[in-house]
């Protein structure tokens, strides 16, 4: 099952496909980049401010500051994560910035209900905006060829 998080509300997301890699399916999520999570801005940049100034400079914990890193620990906490089959079901979710070569061709499921449009909120920030602000500088190959192109 390939998931097109593209305009999909994270929390929503996360929950689906946790549900899905337990029931034994293979998840992968692409364009993690462009996934929302609603709320008002301010509110969620301090909190994940919050999140990076909890515990020592030596001792973590570390949060990640790339995207696809990102929603998998977000799925990863929709998970029994410290039993077997938490663990076996986290193995079978994947999270990718983009669209990878080897899923070029695949259809994507994407999952209407799970729309930021579908919703009355009209405040939301994506994941890639988060990346930003939190000083991710990770790019994949496709993005930089891009970039290489355009120049």
């Amino acid at each position: 099952m390939i998931i097109d998080g593209n305009n999909l509300i994270l929390g929503r997301l996360a929950s689906y496909s946790a549900k899905q890699a337990l029931l034994g399916k293979k998840v992968d999520i692409v364009n993690c980049e462009k996934i929302v999570v609603s709320g008002k801005r301010k509110s969620i940049l301090n909190d994940i401010k919050a999140a990076f100034a909890r515990g020592e400079y030596l001792k973590g914990p570390f949060p990640s500051r790339r995207a696809d890193r990102y929603v998998r620990r977000t799925v990863r906490g929709m998970l029994p994560y410290n039993q077997y089959k938490g663990k076996s079901a986290f193995k079978r979710v994947m999270c990718y910035r983009g669209i990878p070569d080897k899923f070029k061709d695949q259809k994507f499921q994407t999952i209407e209900e799970f729309n930021i449009q579908k919703t009355k909120s009209l405040s939301f920030i994506t994941v890639g905006q988060i990346e930003k602000f939190l000083g991710g500088r990770w790019k994949n190959l496709a993005m930089l060829l891009e970039e290489e192109k355009e120049q």
